[in-house]
């Protein structure tokens, strides 16, 4: 998953997209990778606040004016997005992987819970890209950037900031470290 955010920070400022790929399952002790670009999902939401850093929001390509114009309601957004993580989780448990999770967990779980009332990750459910990394590279987390991982794990994707894009490469790198060691 890969979030697009206009400010640093949840409060009054806005997630303004959001996007969500699905990279495997867990079967036992077993990772199965699944084509990153299968079960995807895609949402530009409309701002909740007038706050906004022009810079963060311009990283995202997203014109703000057309979002509060057109971008979905975040509550109908966020029921939306927890219906189709059940629905392509089926009976397995959704976890949210992320590089650099940090980030793109404070948006997410804020805007779950504040407009969903439940996050389908549980409050914990969620893991590091970065940290699985540095944990199977034996590697300091500081070490543990994607400059210095080895090129093979990259996604061959080009890292856009659009939000489903991103999403998609983050699911390849982390379908390439299930691999790993």
């Amino acid at each position: 998953m890969d979030i697009e955010a206009d400010g640093p920070i949840p409060g009054p400022y806005s997630m303004v997209s959001f996007g969500m790929a699905v990279a495997g399952r867990m079967t036992g002790k077993v990772f199965e990778p699944v084509d990153a670009e299968t079960h995807t999902l895609y949402v530009e939401l409309r701002p909740i606040s007038d706050d906004h850093v022009p810079e963060a929001l311009a990283v995202s390509g997203l014109d703000r004016q057309a979002l509060i114009r057109e971008g979905r309601d975040p509550a109908e957004a966020m029921r939306a997005a927890a219906a189709w993580i059940g629905e392509v989780c089926g009976n397995s448990t959704p976890v949210m992987a992320a590089y650099p999770l940090s980030y793109d967990w404070m948006w997410i779980y804020w805007y779950f819970m504040r407009f969903a009332g439940a996050s389908p990750f549980g409050h914990s459910r969620c893991l590091d890209i970065k940290t699985l990394y540095a944990a199977k590279a034996g590697v300091p987390i500081g070490w543990a950037t994607k400059r210095q991982m080895p090129g093979h794990l990259h996604s061959t994707r080009p890292h856009t900031h659009n939000a489903l894009d991103d999403a998609i490469e983050q699911a390849e790198l982390l379908q390439n470290l299930m691999a790993f060691g």
